[in-house]
C-alpha cells in the first residue's frame, strides 16, 4: 500500500500502542474500544507487511521495525498536533485545579516558591498537593490521578530511561539531594564517630510511604551483609523530626530538608557510615500533558521554584 493510500488515523493508534504497550489504555487514551484498536493495528499490519506488536507477559512488545519506524512518525505527531492545537494561554485569566503527588520533604523546598509565583502570575490557579504512597507513582498519572509527581523515584525513573520503555511518561531532573543520619543533639552517639556497627545497633525509624519496615537505607545495608533494628515507621518526614527529636531513636532525611523541620535546632545530622547513592528528585508527568500549554506553564513554574530553592544546581531535562 503507497502512502496516499494509507489512512492516517491507523497511524494515531500505532503512535499511542507504542507509548503505553499496552492495548486497554491506548484505546482509553484514543476513546476507542479495544477491539477498534486491534482491527486498526489490524489494518496497518496488512499496510506496512509487519507484525508491529507481538504479546507479552504486561503488554504488547513492538517489532524492530515498529522500533524504527516509530521516531519519525512520533515527531511528525508532535508537529502536526502543535501546528493545529491553541497555543494560547493566559495563566492570569485561568482558573485551573492542578493535583500534585509528593512528600512533605519536598514540598516544603518547593511549594514557597510556587506559591509565591502563582500569587504574582495566576491567582485563579489553585493546588492540591496529594501525598505520596508510593516509589512509583507512574500508575496515578496514567489514571489520571495527578498532573504532577515530584520526588525520588530511582527505579521508575531508570525503568522509564530504558531503551525499550513505553513513552507514556515523561520526566525531568529537578535537583539533588543527599541523605543523612539525624538524631538529638544530646543523643549519646553524638560523643563518639557514628561507625557502621554503633550505627547498626542503635533502634531506627524510618519513613515509608507505603508502611514497609524495609526501605532503601535497608537495601543498601543488605548489599553489605549488615541491617538496622527498625522500630519505629511513619509516612512523614515531618512527623520522624518531631520524634527523633524527643527519643534515642535515629532516623535518615535530606540533609536540605533538616531547616524546614521545625526541630532543627533540637536535631543534628551525622554522615552515613556506607556509601549511599545520592539522591536525584524528579518530576514526572504523562505525555497526555506534554503540549498543553497550561500543564507546560506548570512544569516550568515547578522547575523555577526547584532552581531558586537549589541555587547550585542546575535543573536539567
Amino acid at each position: 500500500m503507497s502512502f496516499l493510500n494509507l489512512d492516517l488515523n491507523l497511524l494515531r493508534v500505532f503512535d499511542e500502542v507504542m507509548a503505553e504497550r499496552k492495548l486497554t489504555r491506548a484505546a482509553d487514551n484514543l476513546a476507542l474500544s479495544q477491539p477498534a484498536v486491534s482491527q486498526a493495528l489490524n489494518r496497518l499490519r496488512t499496510a506496512l507487511n509487519d507484525e508491529l506488536f507481538i504479546r507479552s507477559a504486561h503488554g504488547v512488545r513492538p517489532t524492530p521495525y515498529a522500533e524504527s519506524i516509530w521516531p519519525p512518525i512520533r515527531e511528525a505527531m508532535d508537529a502536526l498536533q502543535a501546528s493545529l492545537e491553541p497555543r494560547s494561554f493566559d495563566p492570569a485569566q485561568t482558573h485551573r485545579a492542578f493535583r500534585l503527588a509528593m512528600a512533605d520533604a519536598t514540598a516544603a523546598s518547593i511549594i514557597p516558591g510556587i506559591v509565591r509565583e502563582t500569587e504574582k502570575q495566576a491567582p485563579g490557579i489553585s493546588f492540591r498537593v496529594l501525598p505520596l504512597t508510593t516509589r512509583d507513582p507512574s500508575p496515578l498519572l496514567e489514571a489520571g490521578e495527578v498532573d504532577l509527581a515530584i520526588g525520588y523515584f530511582p527505579r521508575a525513573v531508570t525503568a522509564l530511561s530504558a531503551p525499550d520503555a513505553p513513552d507514556a511518561i515523561r520526566h525531568q531532573r529537578l535537583y539533588d539531594g543527599e541523605y543523612v543520619v539525624v538524631l538529638r543533639k544530646d543523643h549519646p552517639l553524638t560523643r563518639e564517630t557514628l561507625t557502621l556497627d554503633r550505627y547498626c545497633a542503635a533502634h531506627h525509624l524510618l519513613v515509608s510511604f507505603s508502611g514497609r519496615p524495609f526501605g532503601f537505607i535497608d537495601e543498601a545495608l543488605a548489599a553489605i551483609g549488615r541491617r538496622r533494628h527498625v522500630t519505629m515507621t511513619v509516612n512523614q518526614f515531618f512527623t520522624a523530626g518531631q520524634v527523633v527529636s524527643r527519643s534515642d531513636l535515629l532516623t535518615v532525611l535530606p540533609e536540605h530538608f533538616l531547616a524546614a523541620t521545625g526541630y532543627a535546632d533540637e536535631l543534628v545530622f551525622r554522615r552515613l557510615p556506607f556509601e549511599v547513592a545520592k539522591v536525584h528528585v524528579d518530576m514526572l508527568w504523562h505525555r497526555r500533558h506534554q503540549r498543553d500549554p497550561a500543564h507546560a506553564w506548570l512544569r516550568g513554574l515547578v522547575t523555577q521554584a526547584a532552581a531558586e530553592r537549589f541555587p547550585q544546581q542546575q535543573a536539567r531535562a
